[in-house]
């Protein structure tokens, strides 16, 4: 898991979700709005519409392109269930939260990377 991952409000433009994560190397952005977790934004989805001519990711905010449907978990959840979900549902990430709390981020690089490691029970 990334703790305190980095975020994006709704309302920023596709650019600076490019931008942002080019210069962390993120593939995944949780979309914020109003202090609340409202979507995530893959580095997919940016592709995705970038393809679609007449997109300006000047223009286009952030809310067009991501995703609002957002697996949640909270801090104990097993990372074996965890990841399971997310195999059964192709989810990249799942996003550790705490009530309206963003914790952190599991994405499923780091589930192979804890699997290369020979773990899976073991807690975020």
């Amino acid at each position: 898991m990334t703790p305190n991952p980095y975020t994006i409000t709704a309302d920023q433009t596709l650019a600076v979700a490019h931008n942002m994560m080019r210069e962390r190397n993120l593939r995944h952005l949780p979309v914020m709005r109003g202090g609340k977790l409202v979507g995530v934004v893959s580095q997919r989805d940016l592709y995705f519409l970038d393809a679609i001519a007449g997109n300006d990711a000047t223009f286009d905010r952030v809310i067009n392109a991501m995703t609002s449907e957002v697996y949640t978990v909270g801090p104990e959840e097993d990372l074996a269930e965890v990841a399971k979900v997310m195999a059964e549902n192709r989810y990249g990430c799942a996003v550790i939260v705490d009530g309206l709390h963003v914790l952190g981020i599991f994405t499923s690089t780091d589930a192979l990377a804890l699997l290369a490691e020979g773990g899976t029970k073991r807690r975020r």
